[in-house]
């Protein structure tokens, strides 16, 4: 009889491994499968002609990081996709920070494709997301992250490709994925947040002159109170600011604290920048190309030091490297 009962154990396991690997491939199944729907019903990704290149991220999880069934919602064996068209023509600096730091807190898939509609691709474009490394099944990742360099008139994003409209706009964008981190505000810090967006992306990126000198102001007396725009946290704000003030130009200073002078370099597609230094601080030699207009914008000292913070971060230096 015990015999018997062991060989019956015996049995039952074998019969219970097997039925766990049959689970866990149809598992995998289902999360490949998933992925190519997305893409198959997804007008944003051309399989025939399009190069995709995948990177594994080095991923250095928090153990207090935040649910992303939470947020996103449960979706059993099946990866949790986001899918975002950029022009490579106008890179999203503000995306490809908070995808750095989402890697820091996620095991994140990240590939990379570019559509018909782009002739072509810069290299450092294309390898944005890092070096192809070794792949691992997608269940073993948390979060997939998908940038399709497209010809588009602004930057989207899809989450659930079957039941949401997209999300347009590199602000929005943002907002959605600086919420995965859990970042709990309340009413009036969270509109305030949403206030410095708001500025990067209407006043700073796409305002006069005029209005670009009132957002220094803003932000060098809110940065005269605490370390960062909203307070003693890095927030969205600081990363949608950080990522128009490269992309508008002229402001990508590095000045040490006790150091005169500042070297500032405006990218070649940039309207120039001419950038006026306190009294008390040394001269500032400005690369501006001969045939592009100028616009005259003082950089306060706070707003450089805010500059110098964000830089000294991994993923801001990460992504400013991709406009050298």
């Amino acid at each position: 009889m015990p015999m018997y009962q062991e060989e019956s154990n015996l049995s039952l396991q074998a019969l219970e491994s097997r039925q766990d690997d049959i689970l866990k491939r149809l598992y995998e199944l289902k999360a490949a499968v998933d992925g190519l729907s997305k893409m198959i019903q997804t007008p944003d990704a051309d399989l025939d002609v399009t190069n995709i290149i995948q990177a594994d991220e080095p991923t250095t999880l928090t153990t207090n990081a935040l649910d992303l069934n939470s947020v996103l919602g449960k979706d059993y064996g099946a990866l949790k996709d986001i899918v975002i068209n950029a022009n490579p023509a106008s890179p999203p600096l503000s995306l490809l920070v908070l995808h750095r730091l989402l890697c820091e807190h996620f095991r994140v898939l990240s590939t990379v494709h570019t559509h018909s509609s782009v002739k072509s691709v810069p290299e450092n474009l294309l390898k944005c997301f890092g070096e192809q490394n070794k792949k691992q099944p997608r269940q073993d990742y948390q979060l997939g992250f998908t940038l399709i360099w497209k010809n588009v008139p602004k930057t989207q994003m899809k989450f659930s490709v079957q039941t949401m409209c997209p999300i347009e706009g590199e602000g929005n964008i943002a907002r959605f994925l600086f919420s995965l981190f859990g970042q709990k505000h309340n009413a009036v810090n969270a509109t305030l947040i949403d206030s410095w967006v708001d500025i990067a992306i209407f006043q700073l990126k796409e305002g006069s002159s005029k209005e670009k000198a009132a957002v220094f102001r803003s932000m060098n007396s809110a940065l005269g109170k605490s370390a960062w725009l909203a307070g003693n946290e890095l927030t969205v704000a600081d990363v949608v600011l950080w990522s128009v003030l490269q992309q508008v130009g002229g402001c990508s200073v590095a000045v040490p604290a006790n150091v005169g002078g500042c070297s500032v370099a405006v990218p070649a597609n940039v309207g120039g920048c001419s950038v006026a230094v306190p009294a008390n601080v040394g001269g500032c030699s400005v690369a501006v190309p001969a045939n592009v207009g100028g616009c005259s914008v003082a950089v306060p000292a706070n707003v450089q030091r805010w500059m110098r913070s964000c830089g000294n971060l991994a993923p801001f230096h990460t992504a400013l490297k991709l406009l050298q």
